[in-house]
C-alpha cells in the first residue's frame, strides 16, 4: 500500500470506506470521476506540485485583495469625515475666530467645536470618551460606527452652515444633538450601511 504502484479504483474506495464527496459512475458518454473540489484540490496537489504552488498563491492574492478592500472601506470613511471636517474648520476661521489672534486660542476653538459635535453626537467629549475608555486604541472617532460617523459628516456640514448664520454654540448643540438623534433612527439598521461594513 505504500507503494505508488498500489491501485485501489474509486468505485472499490467508495465501497470499501463508504466515502461521501467522490464518486465514479461507469459509461463511456456520461461516466467518470466526480468529487467534491476539496478532494479535486487535494487530489491534484499531489499530482502536481506546481498546481499546488499556484493554489496556495491564488489563496494569498484572494486574501491580500480582501484586505485591502475592507482597509479601503475604512480609509473612504475617514475621508470622508475628514473632507466635512475642513468645510466646519474653515466656517470656524470665517466665523468664530477673531482675525488677530494667536494659534493657540484658535486651537481652542477648534476643539471646543470638535466636542460640541461630540457631545451632539457621542453625549460627551473626547477627553470624557478617553477617560471612560482607557483600554481602547485611538479616539472617539476612531472607535465610531459606521452610522455615528454618516451622522458626524451631516453634523459637520449643519454645524457650519449654523456657524455662518451665527447660530449661538448652546443653540447649535440642542439643534444637532436632536438632528442626530433622528438620523441615527433613521439610518440604524439600514442595508446600505450594512453592504459597508
Amino acid at each position: 500500500m505504500g507503494s505508488h504502484g498500489f491501485v485501489l479504483t474509486v468505485i472499490q474506495w467508495t465501497s470499501k470506506t463508504n466515502a461521501i464527496g467522490i464518486f465514479a459512475k461507469p459509461g463511456r458518454y456520461g461516466g467518470g470521476t466526480f468529487a467534491h473540489k476539496d478532494i479535486a484540490f487535494e487530489f491534484a496537489s499531489w499530482i502536481s506540485p506546481e498546481f499546488k504552488l499556484y493554489l496556495i498563491k491564488e489563496f494569498q492574492r484572494l486574501k491580500e485583495a480582501e484586505n485591502g478592500r475592507s482597509s479601503l472601506e475604512w480609509n473612504v470613511k475617514r475621508e470622508l469625515a475628514k473632507v466635512n471636517y475642513k468645510i466646519h474648520t474653515d466656517a470656524i476661521k470665517e466665523k468664530l475666530i477673531p482675525l488677530k489672534i494667536s494659534s493657540v486660542p484658535g486651537k481652542f476653538i477648534y476643539a471646543s467645536e470638535g466636542d460640541l459635535l461630540n457631545k451632539a453626537l457621542f453625549g460627551m467629549t473626547a477627553k470624557e470618551w478617553r477617560d471612560c475608555n482607557t483600554d481602547k486604541e485611538g479616539n472617539i472617532r476612531d472607535c465610531a460606527t459606521i452610522e455615528q460617523l454618516v451622522v458626524l459628516c451631516n453634523l459637520e456640514s449643519l454645524n457650519a452652515v449654523m456657524i455662518k448664520q451665527g447660530v449661538e454654540p448652546e443653540q447649535r448643540l440642542m439643534s444637532l444633538n436632536q438632528i442626530a438623534i433622528d438620523q441615527m433612527r433613521a439610518i440604524l439598521g439600514h442595508p446600505a450601511l450594512g453592504r459597508l461594513r
